[in-house]
């Protein structure tokens, strides 16, 4: 305690390089906090639009995830009053949402287009996923209304369709037939990805196994308590239903795993630089407040100060100064984080969608830990590191250094 309270005294004497050397290592320190918490919050933020998408897990038939279909709901799953009953029954599952995915024609009457569709339990889809639609026109469907759909904006456009508007599904049934059934548009919605707006069509699960003819569904989406629960639920399901395959909401996320790789090379080379440079700049602050003060070191040498114990106190000056800067780091990052809460700011588009995202800054304990840490070693190791050379110079020449 005594030689690091004479560390917090020699940084006193000298307050305007001290001060200098802590905004470095503050500025470093905030860089590399916000640039880790804005990375952070964007695999965060694709991990959960990824999973509320198709759900924590999916539980299906193995041949729906290996094999392509011959006609719709080739290997579907059957019995999902019971199976659904069952996996509610886990104490982890907050809610399972059927699905049946299908393609087929739209028609206005004039014109006829490509669909993409998915038949959903609209009640409950709704209620556990949220506002995962942007509703441009019209509302969202509800389970008591059949034989209504939701169009995306623009294939609405392409089709000349409004809330109201009759139209007619064709598709294959499940023995290879063609059936049709009209229907009317409930509402028009935008998923921000023009691409997916073009040919989605969302309609109630019994409006699309009518169409189908079929009492089955694509898969079931498990939506858990949080992502923590998610490999644990998967063995005990996987365990419990030997017969089907249990795939996570990763297994599906191709989108999710394209972005994270492309986003770990510009975070990770993002974060090499400033690595760099918060390296060099803290070294270099060190260093000047070393190398100013030689004469004073050699003066302490002249007293009979030994080598060891000025490396030391130096580098415990290091350490305040580092913690210090790195404190003041943190917290201003920290205040940037809760005002971005507070004050939106709107990310334009990224490269695929029309719609942008809030820009928030994720608030990591272990990250800030880490780099508190890291910090506060670096400022030790560089004082210590070049007070090395200045310490064992000769007396005379500390003494006579200008």
């Amino acid at each position: 305690m005594k030689w690091l309270r004479f560390a917090w005294l020699n940084t006193l004497r000298n307050r305007r390089r001290s001060l200098v050397t802590v905004a470095i290592a503050a500025l470093g320190t905030a860089a590399i906090l916000l640039a880790g918490g804005f990375a952070l919050f964007t695999y965060q933020g694709l991990a959960q639009s990824a999973a509320r998408s198709t759900g924590h897990l999916i539980v299906g038939m193995p041949s729906q995830f290996s094999r392509d279909e011959d006609v719709p709901l080739q290997h579907g799953l059957d019995n999902v009053a019971n199976l659904r009953a069952r996996l509610l029954a886990d104490p982890a599952v907050r809610q399972v949402l059927p699905r049946v995915e299908f393609s087929g024609l739209i028609s206005n009457g004039e014109k006829s287009t490509v669909m993409m569709a998915a038949g959903i339990d609209p009640d409950s889809e709704f209620a556990v996923k949220g506002p995962f639609l942007k509703v441009t026109a019209g509302d969202v469907l509800a389970s008591r209304s059949q034989g209504e759909v939701m169009l995306g904006e623009a294939l609405a456009r392409s089709l000349k369709a409004q809330p109201g508007t009759s139209l007619t599904l064709l598709a294959s049934t499940t023995e290879g037939a063609l059936n049709a059934m009209d229907v009317t548009v409930k509402g028009v919605f935008s998923t921000g990805i023009p691409e997916i707006d073009k040919r989605l069509v969302y309609t109630d699960l019994a409006t699309a196994q009518k169409l189908l003819v079929t009492q089955r569904v694509s898969t079931l989406g498990v939506f858990l308590r949080g992502m923590d629960d998610v490999a644990p639920a998967q063995a005990r399901i996987a365990a419990a239903h030997p017969g089907l395959a249990v795939q996570t909401w990763l297994d599906q996320a191709t989108f999710y795993k394209s972005v994270k790789a492309l986003y770990n090379r510009i975070f990770g080379a993002l974060g090499l630089i400033i690595g760099v440079i918060v390296v060099f700049v803290v070294t270099n602050a060190m260093a000047m407040a070393i190398i100013e003060r030689t004469r004073e070191i050699g003066t302490l040498r002249a007293m009979g100060t030994l080598p060891g114990q000025l490396l030391r106190s130096l580098a415990l000056e290091g350490m305040v100064l580092g913690g210090t800067g790195a404190a003041v780091g943190a917290l201003l990052s920290l205040g940037v984080s809760v005002l971005l809460l507070i004050v939106p700011v709107e990310m334009p588009p990224p490269p695929g969608r029309s719609t942008g995202y809030p820009l928030q800054i994720a608030i990591d304990a272990p990250m800030y830990a880490a780099t508190l840490v890291a910090m506060v070693l670096l400022a030790m190791l560089a004082s210590a590191w070049i007070a090395r050379k200045t310490v064992h110079r000769p007396i005379v020449e500390a003494l006579a250094h200008v």
